[in-house]
Formats: C-alpha cells, sequence, structure tokens
C-alpha cells in the first residue's frame, strides 16, 4: 500500500517568514492575513467525532487583546496536525470574523494482526510496534512500524524480510491493520576475512571474534547470523587482543560487510594495522600529592620489565593502585597512566602518575532496566555509595562485576551532573535476560559408560541473586541424585555460602569389582581474595557402604572343606606360589579367596557396613587462564587438603595439587605443562581404609585403564582389585594444534603429548577376621586349613604389587569443540608399565545439553 502526506500549515508559516510567495496545499484554506487579524468573535469545529470541540479550539491561543493574527492561526493549525489525531485539517473564514475549523479524523484501529510470522512470535511483534488496537490510526506510525519490523528481522538475521501493512476499512470509522510478512532465508556470514595482520593468523584471530562463519553445524547456534553490532564489538576485541600481545599502535581500521547475492549471505573483511610489537622497558611510579609515598604503590604494578606490553595488566595496575589510594585515606587520587615508546629498541616507559583528582562525590546510583533482580542485589556489587567519593576504578570494577553476574544482555554504567558542580549521578542501564536453566544432558566414556542427566537451574532465584540447582543421574554405572543452593553474599558480606546434598552409586564393571552407595552433604564458604586468587573452605560428612555379590566373599573353595578333608577344587598355581614365596603346605590366605572372591580389602569393607567420614578442607586456587572453556595462555594452580577426624570413623590427612600452565607458541600452537602430586597421610592408631587410598589411571597417565595403575592384589583366583596407594605423582607435556585445512568453527584441533607418572605405598588392612564373612552351608565359619574345622581363622599374607615403577605412554588426541558439548579421543601408548597394570589405548569421553 502507498502512503501520501499533505502540506500543512507548519509549512505555509515557514514560507510566509521568509517573504516567499505561498500556494494554499489541498486541504487548507486562508482568507487575507488583514483580515484574519480582526478580533474572533468564536470559533466553530465541524466533523469531529472523538475529539471535543474545546479541545480543538484549544490549539489557537489568541494574542493581546484577543486577536488571532496569522501565526497564531499557523500555529494552531500545525499542533492540531501534529497531534496525528486527523486525516485533514480545514480552517475557513465565516461571517463577521468568524473561523470555522473542519477536521476529518483518523480512524481508529480495530484490531492489529500479524501474518507469515513463523521465526518471530505475534508477542514480541505487538510490543514493539507503536500502532496499537483501539487506538488511532496514523500513517506515519504505520510506515514507522513496517520499518521496525523489518529491522527486528534483520537483527535476527534475515535481511530478505519483505513487510507489507495493509488496512481494511471497517464501520463506525475504524480499520483493521495487517501487517504481512515475507520472512525470507536467513543471512549468514559466508566468509571472515582479516588483512594486514601478520603477527596473528587469521585462524588464530577467528578465536577471538564472535562472529563465525556457517557451516554445517550453524543451525546449532546462532553466531553465524551476520549482526553489524557484532561485527563493531568483533573490532574492539580484535584491538584488545593486539594490545594484549604488545602491540601498542594496533589500529582495526574498518570492518568491511558485503552481501554477495550468489552466495547469499555476507562477506567479513577486518583491516588491521599492526604496528610494532613492544616489551616494557621501565616503570616508574610519580606522585604530586604531598606526602603520598608512590614507591609503596609498586608491589599493587602488574608489569614487569622485559614483559610484553599489556594494556591488561595497565589497567589493573591502575584499578589496584587507586582502590590502595583510597583505602589509606586519598579518596580522591586519580592514577593516569603513560608510556613513551621507544621505536628503535621496540619498547615502552611505562609511567604511572598519581594526582589528586577533583573533589566530587557520589549524589545518587539509580537503577534502570531491572524488573525482576532486586536493587539490592545490583548494588552490592559496588564497593561505593551515595555520599563517597567519585572512584572510576571502583565504578569500573562493579560494572564488570555485574557483567560476571550473567543475569543481565547489557550492562552499561555512565554519569550525569549532580545538584552542584561537586556531585554526580550514577546510571546504571540494564537489561535483563533469562537465568533458569532446564537441560537434558548426555555422554558416553570409556570409564562410566553411557551417562544421562536431567538437572533444573535459577542463576537467580526469586531475583534475589541465589542459585539452586536439582539434578538427576542416571548411567550404565553411575546413578544418583543432588541438590545445590548458593548465597553468594552471606549477611551481607563478599562470601559465598554453598550446600550440597548428593547420592551417588558407582556400581561394579570391568575395572572394579565392587559398587559403592555414597549419600552425603557438604556445606562451604568461598572467598575471592584477588581476581586470581580464592579460597574454599568446607566441610563434609558422608555415609558411604560397598557393594558386592555374595560369590565374590563366600569364601568357597579353600584346600580343605569344612570336614578337614582336602577339597579337590583347590588347585592354586605352583607357579604364582613359588613366585611369592608362598607354600602351598599351608594356604597363607590363598584358601580365603581361591575361589574368585573379590580382595581381602574389599571385603573387609564389606563386612565393615556402613561408614562414616566427617572432615573439613580447603582449596586454595589460583587461576590467570585467559579463558577457562578454550585456555591458551595462563597458569591454573589447585591445592587442597582435607582432614577426616572430626568425628565419624576414619582418620586421615589428604593433601593434593594441580598445576596447568598454558603458553601459546608459533603458528596457533598451544603448549600445556601438567604437574599433580597427592600425599594421603594416616592420623593417629586409625587404619587407612582401601576405599580412602588414591585410585589412578588415564587421569594421572594416558594409556592405562581406569583403576589400571599402582598397587593391586595379585592373588589369581581372586578378581585382582586395584587396592590404591597413599602417594602419587604425574607430569604431561601436550601440544595442541589447529587442523588448518578445517574451518575454524568446526571446532576441531589435535593434541600430542607424553605422560609418566607413578601410585604406590598402599597402608590399608592385610590381615582381617574371618568371622565376618558370607556363610555356606559347606563351609559355616570360612574355616582356613591350618585351623581346626571348629575354630573360626584369620585371612593373613594379603600379596600385592607396590612396585615403584614409573609408568609412562605416548599418544595423540583429537578434542572437539561441538555443539553437543566437549568432546576427546585418546590414543595412548604405555612405553613402560608394571608387570600388574592394565591398559587401555584407546579412550573417549564427552557430553553435552541440549
Amino acid at each position: 500500500m502507498k502512503f501520501g502526506l499533505r502540506l500543512r500549515g507548519g509549512l505555509l508559516a515557514t514560507l510566509i517568514m521568509f517573504g516567499a510567495p505561498v500556494v494554499a496545499p489541498v486541504g487548507a484554506v486562508f482568507v487575507s492575513s488583514s483580515a484574519l487579524a480582526q478580533t474572533v468573535q468564536s470559533i466553530s469545529v465541524e466533523g469531529n467525532r472523538r475529539v471535543e470541540v474545546e479541545t480543538i479550539r484549544s490549539y489557537f491561543k489568541p494574542g493581546p487583546g484577543g486577536r488571532l493574527d496569522q501565526a497564531a492561526i499557523d500555529d494552531g493549525l500545525k499542533a492540531l496536525i501534529e497531534t496525528g489525531l486527523f486525516q485533514d485539517v480545514k480552517i475557513n473564514r465565516g461571517a463577521g470574523g468568524h473561523i470555522i475549523v473542519s477536521v476529518v479524523e483518523n480512524p481508529v484501529i480495530g484490531r492489529i494482526a500479524f501474518e507469515g510470522n513463523k521465526k518471530i512470535k505475534d508477542e514480541q511483534l505487538t510490543a514493539e510496534v507503536q500502532s496499537k488496537a483501539r487506538g488511532t490510526f496514523s500513517r506515519a506510525m504505520v510506515q514507522s512500524d513496517t520499518l521496525r519490523i523489518a529491522e527486528i528481522y534483520r537483527r535476527s538475521g534475515r535481511y530478505d524480510v519483505r513487510v507489507t501493512p495493509e488496512i481494511i476499512e471497517q464501520p463506525n470509522n475504524r480499520v483493521d491493520l495487517i501487517f504481512t510478512i515475507d520472512e525470507g532465508a536467513k543471512t549468514s556470514v559466508k566468509s571472515i576475512e582479516f588483512v594486514g595482520n601478520t603477527a596473528f593468523s587469521s585462524y588464530r584471530l577467528r578465536d577471538v571474534i564472535k562472529t563465525h562463519e556457517s557451516n554445517l553445524l550453524s543451525w546449532l547456534g546462532s553466531n553465524d547470523i551476520y549482526d553489524p553490532d557484532r561485527v563493531e564489538a568483533d573490532r574492539d576485541l580484535i584491538r584488545r587482543f593486539y594490545l594484549k600481545h604488545g602491540f601498542a599502535d594496533v589500529q582495526v581500521v574498518a570492518a568491511l560487510t558485503e552481501y554477495d547475492p550468489e552466495r547469499k549471505g555476507f562477506l567479513v573483511t577486518f583491516k588491521i594495522e599492526e604496528g610494532q610489537q613492544y616489551r616494557v622497558g621501565t616503570v616508574d611510579i610519580r606522585s604530586s600529592i604531598p606526602n603520598f609515598d608512590a614507591s609503596s604503590m609498586r608491589t599493587y604494578s602488574r608489569v614487569n620489565v622485559g614483559s610484553l606490553y599489556n594494556v591488561e595488566s595497565v589497567e589493573k595496575s591502575v584499578e589496584e593502585m587507586q582502590i590502595e589510594a583510597s583505602r589509606r585515606g586519598y579518596a580522591f587520587a586519580v592514577v593516569r597512566p603513560g608510556g613513551d615508546r621507544n621505536f628503535e629498541a621496540h619498547t615502552v616507559s611505562v609511567v604511572f602518575n598519581i594526582d589528586e583528582g577533583p573533589r566530587t562525590y557520589i549524589e545518587r546510583i539509580n537503577i534502570r532496566g531491572n524488573t525482576r533482580t532486586r536493587d539490592y542485589v545490583i548494588r552490592r556489587e559496588f564497593d561505593i555509595s551515595e555520599g563517597d567519593a567519585y572512584n572510576r576504578a571502583l565504578v569500573d570494577r562493579a560494572e564488570r562485576r555485574l557483567k560476571n553476574l550473567d543475569f543481565f544482555k547489557t550492562v552499561k554504567i555512565t554519569t550525569e551532573p549532580g545538584s552542584s558542580s561537586d556531585r554526580v549521578v550514577l546510571i546504571v542501564d540494564l537489561e535483563e535476560k533469562s537465568t533458569g536453566d532446564f537441560s537434558i544432558s548426555g555422554g558416553y566414556s570409556t570409564t562410566d559408560g553411557a551417562l544421562a542427566e536431567v538437572s533444573i537451574s535459577e542463576r537467580n532465584l526469586l531475583g534475589r541473586g541465589l542459585f539452586a540447582k536439582a539434578a538427576v543421574t542416571y548411567g550404565q554405572y553411575a546413578r544418583g541424585y543432588s541438590l545445590s543452593f548458593v548465597e553468594p553474599y552471606l549477611l551481607d558480606y563478599r562470601v559465598a555460602l554453598g550446600l550440597d546434598l548428593y547420592q551417588r552409586t558407582q556400581l561394579s564393571n570391568s575395572y572394579i569389582s565392587y559398587g559403592t552407595k555414597t549419600l552425603g552433604f557438604s556445606p562451604r564458604l568461598g572467598f575471592s581474595l584477588r581476581e586470581d586468587l580464592a579460597l574454599q573452605v568446607r566441610y563434609s560428612i558422608y555415609q558411604q557402604e560397598i557393594t558386592l555379590p555374595s560369590y565374590l566373599a563366600n569364601c568357597n573353595n579353600v584346600q580343605f572343606l569344612a570336614d578337614g578333608s582336602p577339597n579337590p577344587a583347590f588347585n592354586p598355581s605352583p607357579a604364582f606360589a613359588n613366585a611369592n614365596g608362598i607354600s602351598l603346605a599351608s594356604t597363607n590366605g590363598l584358601g580365603c579367596y581361591s575361589d574368585g572372591e573379590a580382595s581381602l580389602p574389599v571385603r573387609k569393607e564389606l563386612a565393615g557396613g556402613k561408614t562414616l567420614t566427617s572432615a573439613i578442607g580447603y582449596t586454595l586456587s589460583y587461576n590467570t587462564l585467559d579463558n577457562n572453556k578454550n585456555p591458551t595462555d595462563g597458569l591454573l594452580v589447585d591445592f587442597r587438603q582435607d582432614f577426616a577426624g572430626v568425628g565419624g570413623d576414619v582418620t586421615y590427612l589428604k593433601s593434593a595439587v594441580d598445576a596447568k600452565y598454558y603458553q601459546s607458541l608459533v603458528s596457533d600452537l598451544v603448549g600445556l605443562v601438567h604437574l599433580q602430586g597427592g600425599v594421603l597421610t594416616k592420623i593417629g592408631n586409625n587404619e587407612i581404609r582401601m576405599l580412602d587410598h588414591f585410585q589412578m589411571g588415564p587421569n594421572l597417565v594416558r594409556g592405562f585403564a581406569p583403576n589400571g595403575i599402582g598397587p593391586r592384589d595379585l592373588n589369581p583366583y581372586g578378581t585382582q582389585d586395584a587396592i590404591g596407594g597413599t602417594k602419587y605423582w604425574g607430569a604431561s607435556l601436550e601440544l595442541q594444534m589447529p587442523f588448518w585445512f578445517l574451518p575454524k568453527e568446526v571446532g576441531l584441533k589435535g593434541a600430542v603429548y607424553a605422560d609418566a607418572g607413578g601410585l604406590y605405598d598402599y597402608q590399608g588392612p592385610t590381615t582381617w577376621n574371618l568371622t565376618n564373612e558370607v556363610t555356606t552351608t559347606r563351609n559355616s565359619n570360612c574355616i582356613p586349613s591350618t585351623i581346626s574345622p571348629a575354630t573360626p581363622g584369620t585371612c593373613t599374607g594379603l600379596v600385592y604389587d607396590d612396585s615403584k615403577v614409573i609408568r609412562s605412554s605416548v599418544g595423540v588426541g583429537l578434542i572437539w569443540a561441538s555443539p553437543f558439548g566437549p568432546l576427546r579421543f585418546d590414543y595412548a601408548v604405555p612405553l613402560t608399565k608394571g608387570k600388574n597394570d592394565r591398559t587401555q589405548e584407546f579412550r573417549f569421553g564427552g557430553g553435552t545439553t541440549f
């Protein structure tokens, strides 16, 4: 439908004002200005049906003496037209100076409908358009709504959209407004290119930006949809990436986009001027504030001489220095970084200037856009409040914290002038997003088999910033449920309180002969010591028991039967006995499990029934990774200790450290050094349970089966269970590399690695009274051969392998950041191993949420 516009009195007034000749537009009739300047006795209105007469008359305001001159008539006409209530307005002169205003009112919209829209719901479009049902119809507004609908579709990647408004006239001056929409195909990004980049490959830079090229799996995401705002944000991401790696002069001069009709998509090209790469030459701190010791701030500098110039390190240094100055009583201190480049030496001399800033105070903090999240949830992320000195570093920190909450799509903090020159108002503009998740997860690994999980979680429960999650897991070898709750600000302090209730059942499989049932509860407190340093303290109380089929603990087929006669089924291997110094004249323990029973420590755990463990512990974490999901640079160190013995049935001290260091190498290669180790220490006279020992396999050295490394029961007639160790160490070197011949968006990369490690020093039970064994009709008390048939005996002489041989392997891996979740395939070949270790060259693991 076509729309027409009519010239009104506003244009006429403008032309008269500049003395131009005027031709009266259609629909407006004027008399001579001299006649209109006469005293108006009355103004009458014709044609109005909904708008009151007095309302229309109010737009014509006589001047002094009650006279309407040409300007007053023109202003009234213009004002009436701008209301949007009328299709047409005419002014005529009647007898005796009478003014007649004739109007044709705009129709009323009966209903608004959308046809052809499948990707965007009616509710969303209704909320976006300005035309409303039972409102006044305006052709200009309809045209604006048409453009707005098209823009909404373009934002979702559909640039071929066509929107056609249709007006259906109804009785009583009413109309129905129908927007017919041809959504068109989704317009994606077909190509992303970089021009001018020499220090970093295009493959590496594609990992920096948010926009991705379209591929076969793009239907699972939306990052391949062309969004001009996202492309512009990518320019800043590229610039920040270069600044972080020493390129202080970098400029991303353009982000060129072009629509290719043949490929039906956009071609995006980023033009980069890298400049030189700089290192830090010197670091100096200067202060113009009297009695302020600038040298004392050096410990807060994260910029080191000789390192690559890193703008993020400079910004963090500025923030920490300014906050520390405020703590020392210099509330208005401002830290300004500066740098002098040495183009020949390729160095930057960094200077932090500490000056007295303007004495400005925060008058108010106004929060806008939070319809669900409580104000106090937002305000507690600020370290400043109304009446405090304005500190830009603290404001920036608050903005970063609000973004990290992941409650909002956008967060922006700006300032406005306050009631006086030394007052400012902080404006916090937010756009909320959904914080609830319902997920069905599935996965498979060579360790746990098939696994499925259903969970529901809420990150901003009741708008109070609380986290809650409930999950149920059911798998081939693992089952259970868990309930979690986190209060991030305990008693209004920046301390996170977590509560976890869980129940897990691990079934026996090809790697272990026994199953376990665990029911536990664990409260924890989390403290953020610095942005890169966190501490968690916890208390854990859990009940655990072993489950085992009766035939693995029946002590049948001993050397002698209950009546004292020899058992013809008992035939231990002479080679095994001789190799381990066991005399066949006596069972020496072999008779206690010669027909395939589980290992002695396992059966002792079974007979002991349910065991209660009560432990306190802590974890200290240091994290400087550039990306927690796909790191390429940085260090992650976790040190944890747990002391069991705060009540309960067991006592021990367990310590473990795990360190990973990532470093970007040449040509998009990433190196990884992984070190780990642990010690289990006996406390008091209590024996350490077999279940409390460390169990290791591919989590320490790839190429070995789960529970495949370390001390193992050697009885050839038993299940030969791994019984664990109290000490372990591991070291791994890995090189991760992309497949340059594949599109970046596929998410595939390869790895080559070498692992080494060891697990040893079993300190669990080796003897056990047999009266707790499962009885049978043939062996009522499980009596060993050397004891009188009427007297219960003792299983002795557990024989196990506890060699300290170094296990090592080399292998290759395939890492896939797939839309179905992270997947990894490994093939490793053991180089050195213990003679009783169990290997597993291929390993696969992964999962998803959908």
